[in-house]
């Protein structure tokens, strides 16, 4: 193979690895991801994500991971939201884990970071839980 011929094939194997990379890195996570506890603020409300029972994440298209301190956060701001999303999580308030928007409910909780009044929990364990769009449609102003 001629010298040219093999640095051109060399640049172009080059470049289709690079592009595949930055193709990966814009891709959202395959799962949730922890945030900065107490240094990350909620991408609505602008308070620091601190209390694990009540915090959400985003997850864009593009791959962007947006932080929520409380699950209405995460809710309006998606209803009010045109920015394609590709999966949300909420923790689950009475546990350690991440619930997937695929299996979360919400339950009433009397105290949360932005007064909203909801909690995150297994929707295949809590039977009277509310699903994301009832959810959303108990959301009014904060309370204080």
């Amino acid at each position: 193979m001629p010298t040219d011929r093999r640095r051109l094939v060399i640049g172009a194997l080059a470049g289709a690895a690079f592009a595949l990379a930055l193709w990966r890195l814009a891709a959202p996570p395959a799962g949730p991801v922890e945030p900065a506890w107490d240094r990350v603020p909620c991408t609505r409300c602008r308070m620091l994500v601190s209390d694990r029972r009540f915090a959400a994440q985003l997850h864009t298209a593009s791959g962007t991971v947006l932080f929520f301190d409380d699950p209405g956060c995460l809710l309006l701001h998606r209803a009010e939201s045109s920015e394609p999303e590709a999966r949300a999580w909420f923790h689950d308030a009475a546990g350690e884990r991440w619930l997937s928007d695929r299996e979360v409910g919400f339950v009433r909780a009397d105290e949360t970071p932005m007064g909203y009044g909801l909690a995150a929990a297994a929707r295949a364990e809590t039977p009277a839980a509310l699903g994301l769009e009832a959810a959303l449609a108990t959301l009014g102003e904060p309370r204080p």
